[in-house]
């Protein structure tokens, strides 16, 4: 072999064996699928259900029943962790996983957080900082809250299309909302590319918004009228505790209030720096999403 043959062979990505993407049929699963399978990788798409997802191999997959776990991981050696919505404690189920996944050959592991929930922070943060100790091929990412609560099935998204209001305890308080697409985008990146992030990516928009800047480009795509109504945190809570348990209501409501404070009013280049295109404006996703009811 001669020296540029063997410099080209150290461009070249090792053989990708198959990818397991867990909550396969969710916002940033169902994207990454997409986005996998578009690129040629071979994908098991796992959901509770083993729903079927165009050009994977669906797969039954459920967080609290290990009967289900090594039919997923059979060939697989890298995964997409999404961890269980709602549970207080997600890494009392997922790091068992992990650790099982790595046992039988899985080499990376790319874990969706949140950009609000630092490393060795509560619930998925607990999940993060073992996750090195795990895998040596891994990454983090932690995206903002997604342009998509005001298009899809959100509670904000219903509200606008029912009411023409956005309520919420965020105040003025700005956030650097970030498209669903870009995060899969991130993800794809980090599971297929020749050399993980091994750290973690904080994932915004280009800008931070408000939830009036929000009201008013809905208004402007759209042509109905759409308003943010501000509640007080106790005023979001009580209205989210008919809706979902307690506790959880309490959390969502919290993070409102932490966004009013000033938590997430920051945006970061990570969506550039992975992919090597811009992180979309909330303007396009609305045209994209909103202007012919999508």
């Amino acid at each position: 072999m001669t020296t540029a043959d063997a410099s080209a062979a150290t461009r070249v990505a090792p053989a990708i064996g198959s990818t397991l993407v867990i909550g396969a049929t969710g916002t940033t699963g169902s994207r990454t699928v997409a986005r996998l399978t578009a690129a040629g990788h071979a994908v098991k798409a796992a959901s509770r259900k083993g729903t079927p997802v165009a050009g994977a191999e669906p797969v039954r997959f459920d967080w609290y029943d290990p009967g289900t776990h090594a039919a997923a991981l059979d060939g697989v050696d890298r995964v997409y962790v999404i961890p269980p919505v709602g549970d207080p404690d997600p890494a009392a189920v997922v790091l068992p996983f992990l650790r099982r996944a790595r046992a039988v050959g899985v080499r990376r592991a790319v874990l969706l957080s949140a950009s609000s929930i630092p490393e060795g922070g509560p619930a998925v943060g607990k999940v993060h900082r073992a996750l090195p100790g795990i895998f040596d091929e891994w990454a983090v990412l932690r995206p903002s809250w997604f342009m998509q609560n005001f298009t899809g099935g959100h509670l904000h998204a219903q509200s606008i299309r029912d009411d023409g209001i956005i309520l919420t305890a965020a105040g003025t308080g700005r956030v650097g909302f970030v498209d669903a697409d870009d995060i899969a985008a991130v993800a794809a990146h980090a599971l297929t590319d020749v050399h993980a992030p091994d750290t973690d990516l904080v994932l915004t928009g280009p800008e931070a918004l408000s939830h009036d800047d929000i009201a008013a480009i809905v208004t402007e795509v759209t042509g109905r009228p759409v308003v943010h109504r501000p509640l007080s945190h106790e005023e979001l809570r009580d209205r989210l505790a008919a809706l979902m348990p307690e506790e959880f209501a309490a959390m969502l409501a919290g993070m409102d209030r932490a966004i009013a404070e000033g938590a997430e009013d920051r945006v970061t280049d990570s969506v550039r720096h992975v992919t090597g295109r811009p992180a979309r404006d909330f303007r396009a996703v609305a045209e994209r999403e909103l202007r012919h009811g999508g």
